[in-house]
């Protein structure tokens, strides 16, 4: 049984958010979740004493980026000049997002926090030349779950911090490891300073140990709902909600720059997708990962019904080039639909 927006929904496909390059350059902050993030409250593992290190580590570099010049008379010896960029390397679920969001809020200045993707994006909708302009000077750029299945986009990014380092910027970042990668080797330091060779001798490496925090929140299914139980949720929603067939807002997302979607779901508490059925475009696949990365900062629910969402990548995806992306957006729409 299919089920067909009500008339009176609000649908996803009805948006076509407009955004200028200062409105998307100022949504470059930590996701609500993060809001109150602080080194003070990030608590290290006892048996990791390496996250009680890092937790010191994230202190000293911001610490470096304010200490005040010596004089040139000053008695004691100028300090080594300390590198300007930071990379937080470690398995997922030990915080690293925590401290680079803590290293965020405690930094002064211009400043930006984004995922890999959301600059990448950025880069994509403005120009280089422009997202050069906007960036450059600012304190910290701290960059979320850095990729590189995209051979074009590393080396786009790297090219772009290269510039921001040379204008006085500093870098903080860190890795794209996955919940799902079970068993998969982690996205580590000598892959993340390999591709950015031209500004690895730039980066301070940062290695944290420990479990995942999140484990049990990465079991489980997507839940697909019945005809009724959806109906019945999207009901329950007082506000704040659209509803859409899967297949249109796929087309949609077709029309909307990736930058943009974080304005196509602004203001939104859930939104319900009917008719969910298996990926067959890798493009399709691509934009809904953007997506639900934007879903999950902003915590929308999401209410389904057809295919569970995390079965939506089909083996012949999850065995190519992409899979690290794929495997993160299914554990963010389980969490999302049981949410």
């Amino acid at each position: 049984m299919t089920v067909e927006p009500t008339t009176t929904a609000a649908r996803l496909i009805d948006r076509q958010p407009g955004m200028t390059a200062a409105e998307l350059v100022g949504h470059l902050s930590p996701p609500p979740q993060f809001a109150t993030a602080s080194l003070e409250n990030y608590v290290p593992d006892e048996r990791y004493p390496s996250q009680a290190a890092a937790v010191e580590a994230m202190r000293a570099f911001v610490n470096e980026s304010t200490a005040p010049a010596r004089g040139l008379f000053s008695r004691k010896p100028t300090a080594p000049v300390a590198k300007p960029g930071v990379y937080l390397d470690g398995g997922f679920g030990v915080g690293k997002t925590h401290l680079l969001a803590a290293l965020w809020h405690r930094t002064r200045g211009r400043k930006y926090f984004g995922t890999f993707i959301e600059y990448t994006a950025i880069v994509g909708a403005l120009g280089y030349r422009e997202a050069v302009a906007h960036f450059r000077g600012a304190s910290l750029i701290a960059i979320d779950e850095f990729e590189l299945d995209d051979p074009g986009d590393t080396m786009v990014m790297s090219r772009l911090l290269g510039e921001l380092v040379a204008s006085g910027s500093r870098i903080a970042a860190t890795s794209n490891t996955p919940p799902h990668a079970l068993g998969e080797g982690r996205f580590a330091a000598q892959d993340f300073l390999r591709e950015i060779h031209a500004l690895a001798d730039r980066f301070t490496t940062v290695r944290i140990d420990g479990e995942d925090y999140r484990k049990r929140d990465i079991e489980g299914h997507a839940v697909s709902l019945t005809p009724e139980q959806f109906a019945a949720r999207i009901a329950a929603e007082t506000a704040g909600v659209t509803v859409d067939p899967f297949r249109d807002v796929l087309r949609h997302l077709a029309t909307v720059h990736p930058s943009r979607y974080v304005g196509l779901i602004s203001g939104l508490d859930a939104i319900g997708l009917t008719d969910v059925e298996v990926l067959s475009n890798q493009t399709d696949a691509l934009r809904l990962v953007a997506l639900v990365d934007r879903l999950y900062d902003a915590q929308v629910r999401i209410h389904a019904t057809g295919v569970p969402l995390d079965q939506v990548f089909p083996e012949e995806m999850l065995a190519g080039g992409y899979r690290k992306k794929y495997l993160r957006a299914t554990s963010r729409m389980i969490a999302l639909t049981t949410a």
